[in-house]
């Protein structure tokens, strides 16, 4: 009796530890779609429909869909990864271009982004530490050869940064999941004497670089800003003409290990969210096993932060999710191209946001965040010279608005997808039809599906016995909404 019970005991431990897994789904009681309805919320090309309520559909008994069917499948009982929310970059660009603009289209701004019902209800935010390629000019907070920080002050972030991240927070109904990266510490603790063009930081600086976080997080919350996290380094394999320095796997891992992580415990920070890579999805794995290998780097690790300028290796993503299932995985930047006005309205910008962020969820990521939140006329400001889009973009001589279909796209799952939610599968047997699906906190349903094709697609939307019939228009997103 004795070595059953021990056996039954480590058997639901077991279980538990798989339960907390974002890899191995959570089973629960069946779901019953019968006497439920969908609302359907479209966006398509070459209509007026942009997160319009375009249907709203009953279910009807279907048992067996036969092979020429086109089907969504979806089954709430299995569920997977929490959903932590999506959001932009609140950078010194956003800020500065925001602050050019009338106060009218300043709250406009505010909404279209943060309201929950008016807007798309974004949760997230990224700033940067110091300077970034989307500052107007290159900075740092402290002074020449100050190991000690002494002269440590974000002055400079006062006239437009700070205040546009706490009127942000305010539209955000007064909470917001913020997190900070540098793109470079101080020219003089790097091995180039450059804040641009890569270098390394020197290892006589690890720890007064380490204490340049606490800095920055304390600076910040005393103005009223609670940072929930940061990545070490933005994009630590690029040697870039802005600011940039470079960390290998083996160097990220070890200032981890003996500086960062001990750093933020020591500091009474062990609660800041501690992102790693923030760089793209081809080298993801082999920076991931890197840290993750080692437990006394792992330990500090909240999970793997990761951009999407080498765009389609989505498995990449997986395998980290498969191979380290208890660490998460947050989409940290992507823009959609080069700025060219000439292309705002190319309807190709948004499908390659629905493209990655379906493919991105399905494979355990937990949040998403866009790049810049909003741009000027010219794709700026940068002190780089590499301007690009954002799904706002603002005229700062008119005060004139331009939405891409970009923030659309991002809406259909923002909107729709509050904190807390659970991944749920989400299966389509056409290959023209993707989709990702979630179940609310207050049980409704969210599934998104979207269609790349020229093609009108009709399909069911079929949960356990039950479909609803509606078709997918061509270069489309669209969230069903079923409660």
């Amino acid at each position: 009796m004795k070595r059953s019970l021990l056996l039954m005991l480590l058997s639901a431990c077991a279980g538990m530890s798989q339960a907390g897994s974002i890899k191995t789904p959570i089973h629960h009681a069946k779901y019953e779609a019968k006497s439920k309805s969908v609302s359907v919320y479209t966006t398509a090309e070459n209509t007026n429909y942009r997160i319009t309520k375009t249907a709203t559909l009953e279910f009807k008994e279907h048992k067996q869909p036969v092979e020429t069917e086109a089907c969504i499948f979806v089954d709430p009982s299995k569920t997977f990864q929490s959903f932590l929310g999506i959001g932009g970059a609140l950078t010194d660009a956003s800020a500065e271009t925001f602050y050019k603009l009338p106060v009218q289209k300043q709250q406009e701004v505010l909404n279209a982004y943060y309201n929950t019902k008016t807007g798309i209800g974004y949760t997230i935010g990224r700033t940067h530490i110091q300077s970034c390629d989307f500052s107007s000019d290159t900075y740092s907070y402290i002074a020449d050869n100050d190991v000690s920080l002494k002269t440590f002050n974000i002055s400079h972030d006062l006239k437009y940064r700070i205040p546009f991240i706490k009127q942000v927070i305010a539209a955000a109904g007064g909470k917001l999941t913020l997190f900070a990266t540098p793109w470079s510490p101080p020219a003089w603790m790097k091995t180039n004497n450059d804040m641009l063009h890569g270098g390394k930081l020197k290892p006589e600086y690890d720890q007064a670089w380490a204490n340049f976080y606490i800095k920055f997080i304390r600076a910040y919350e005393k103005q009223g800003i609670p940072i929930w996290g940061l990545s070490v380094q933005n994009e630590p394999m690029a040697n870039q003409k802005w600011e940039s320095c470079i960390y290998t796997a083996e160097d990220e891992r070890d200032f981890i290990k003996n500086y960062l992580g001990p750093t933020l415990h020591k500091s009474g920070m062990a609660d800041k969210k501690l992102i790693i890579w923030d760089h793209n999805r081809d080298l993801i794995y082999q920076r991931a096993s890197t840290i993750y290998e080692d437990p006394e780097a792992a330990k500090y690790v909240w999970g793997t932060g990761f951009h999407w300028y080498v765009r389609d290796v989505f498995d990449n993503v997986k395998l980290v999710n498969q191979a380290f299932p208890n660490k998460n995985l947050l989409f940290t930047e992507g823009c959609s191209d080069i700025y060219d006005a000439n292309k705002i309205n190319d309807w190709k910008y948004g499908e390659i946001y629905g493209k990655s962020m379906v493919n991105d969820f399905n494979n355990g990521v937990v949040g998403w965040t866009d790049w810049n939140v909003l741009l000027d006329e010219n794709g700026g400001p940068n002190h780089a010279g590499n301007y690009c889009f954002a799904p706002i973009h603002a005229n700062t001589k008119t005060g004139e608005l331009t939405y891409m279909n970009s923030y659309y796209y991002i809406g259909h799952f923002s909107k729709f997808i509050g904190p807390g939610a659970k991944r749920i599968i989400s299966s389509s047997n056409r290959d023209q039809l993707l989709t990702t699906a979630f179940m609310n906190k207050d049980n409704k349903l969210v599934v998104i599906v979207l269609n790349l094709t020229d093609e009108k697609l009709p399909y069911n939307l079929w949960i356990k016995g039950m479909a609803a019939n509606t078709t997918s228009l061509p270069h489309s997103i669209t969230t069903l909404i079923v409660k």
